[in-house]
């Protein structure tokens, strides 16, 4: 009887860790799978300020997040990245723009220009550092489809200010031949009721809006 029980026990010592590498085994396998799944996946980059990080709201309820909702609903081939940093100018976003491009993108979505506006940023450099971004994604990646979002600002730059400024997007676009959106905010600046306090930024619903208007030009593109 003792001789029998410690075979048992024998056994059982053998065929647990056994047993445990297997699932070990599987589960590490099953999570490789998943993030090859993942990686296979285009890639849309949406690089731009706290308008695309979703300043005041959760990331998901941003136009990014709401854009990656949309196309695993579809169960279209891609993934979204948010690279959107608060306070970011073009000058800001084209020194850290390597960062990004490690990996290349299919769509790069460019959303800057806002803060340069804000900060009554001559129109002139801000024209050259977008064009120096597009030139940059397109000097690596010949292939990616890049998406230019136009921006506006209110008057108080003066109205030649504010006209420059809302002509350089068309104009860049234009000469580096690149997808432009007119105006990202369109239907949602200028409006209390779809802005937070600061009314520059937008709420959730703002965003379901900015999200349509990217949508009209993205939809086409995927």
């Amino acid at each position: 009887m003792k001789h029998s029980f410690l075979t048992i026990l024998f056994l059982i010592f053998i065929l647990f860790p056994s047993c445990s590498t297997k699932n070990e085994k599987t589960s590490e396998s099953e999570s490789t799978s998943k993030t090859e799944t993942v990686q296979s996946k285009k890639l849309i980059l949406f690089f731009g300020n706290s308008l695309t990080a979703g300043y005041g709201i959760e990331a998901e309820d941003a136009f990014p997040g709401l854009t990656a909702a949309r196309i695993d609903s579809l169960g279209l081939n891609y993934r979204v990245i948010n690279a959107g940093l608060s306070g970011e100018t073009t000058a800001s976003g084209l020194s850290r723009l390597d960062w990004f491009l490690e990996e290349e993108p299919a769509i790069f979505i460019l959303e800057l220009g806002g803060n340069d506006g804000l900060r009554g940023i001559t129109p002139s450099e801000t024209k050259k550092n977008l064009k120096g971004i597009i030139q940059l994604v397109r000097g690596k990646y010949p292939e990616t489809i890049i998406v230019l979002a136009g921006m506006q600002i209110p008057p108080n730059m003066g109205q030649e200010y504010t006209k420059e400024f809302s002509e350089l997007f068309p104009q860049t676009a234009a000469e580096e031949n690149v997808e432009l959106i007119p105006f990202l905010l369109e239907g949602v600046a200028g409006n209390p009721d779809l802005n937070l306090p600061d009314g520059i930024h937008p709420t959730e619903e703002g965003h379901l809006i900015v999200f349509e208007t990217i949508w009209v030009t993205l939809k086409n593109l995927l």
